[in-house]
């Protein structure tokens, strides 16, 4: 039994007729009541009446239109429910992100316009240093990543080896002071003016590529930046500058998170920036992960 014959027995149930059932399918009569009587031998029973007028269901072919009826629904259900994953609408995705990419605007934004343009998809969001997302996208555990590239940290080829890279816009950087610091009430700053000041900063695997970013930049600026303080993640720097454990330099999103005794002013001379890619696996087939990426290219050019 196949789902035409269901169609046919369908066709000819709701018409009552076999020749206006089959101008209806558009094929020819006899073959019609070919495939009817096919489907009436398989079955075992009669599914019509067959009149000088036409044709009426019987007891077993009422009982038959009940169940044809929701077989050929299931039917269409299922395909729809392929299409819509074919066209990545439905399934799932696994979205990792660094700890600063997160105050990046772009990235909330895109997440936002994706579950909203795909409510039915389930997204799985992850924060880890880049180091830890790029191995997870190697392995299989995201789908996507937001991660910084650094200048040394994935230089290696075969660091980013099998991996798909867009890249996303460049972020400003700013150097954040307590606000009872003497150089706080400028609007601006050199970074050679914090030549002998102690930073805070995000050293390690949880922070590299920006602290490497840090780095070049202050030996630019003619000097090398002196740790004070460590900070567990970018979003406790701030609150450790605060506290009065020295300066930093963070991306200009940073600024969004408002903690009282900071001041965060441009960077002057030195040209420094915080970067930010989107990777995935390249050759990934994920009808999902496609409309992600594609969302993710449209959304950074306006």
């Amino acid at each position: 039994m196949e789902l035409r014959h269901l169609r046919y027995f369908m066709a000819v149930a709701a018409e009552r007729n076999f020749t206006r059932a089959a101008e209806k399918l558009g094929i020819g009569q006899p073959p019609l009541s070919q495939q009817i009587k096919s489907l009436e031998r398989e079955l075992g029973v009669e599914l019509f009446v067959r009149t000088p007028q036409g044709a009426t269901l019987t007891h077993a072919g009422e009982a038959f239109l009940v169940e044809a009826r929701r077989v050929l629904d299931d039917a269409a259900r299922a395909a729809q429910a392929a299409q819509r994953a074919a066209r990545g609408e439905s399934g799932q995705i696994r979205i990792g992100f660094t700890g600063s990419a997160a105050f990046n605007p772009l990235v909330p934004t895109l997440i936002q316009r994706y579950t909203q343009r795909y409510p039915d998809v389930q997204l799985t969001l992850d924060e880890a240093n880049t180091p830890m997302l790029v191995q997870g996208l190697a392995e299989g555990r995201h789908d996507a990543v937001f991660f910084r590239p650094g200048r040394t940290s994935l230089s290696d080829a075969s660091a980013l080896a099998g991996i798909a890279v867009h890249r996303l816009p460049d972020e400003p950087m700013k150097i954040v002071l307590p606000s009872a610091h003497p150089l706080a009430a400028r609007r601006r700053l050199p970074l050679a003016a914090l030549a002998n000041e102690s930073f805070v900063l995000v050293p390690g695997p949880a922070g590299i590529t920006l602290h490497e970013e840090i780095v070049r930049a202050c030996a630019e600026a003619g000097f090398s930046p002196r740790l004070a303080q460590p900070a567990p993640q970018i979003a406790s720097v701030v609150n450790l500058v605060a506290a009065g454990l020295g300066v930093s330099i963070v991306p200009a999103a940073i600024a969004q998170v408002q903690v009282k005794g900071v001041r965060y002013l441009d960077v002057t001379g030195v040209r420094m920036s915080a970067k930010l890619s989107l990777g995935w696996r390249e050759g990934d087939p994920s009808a999902t992960l496609r409309q992600f990426v594609a969302l993710a290219r449209h959304a950074d050019r306006h």
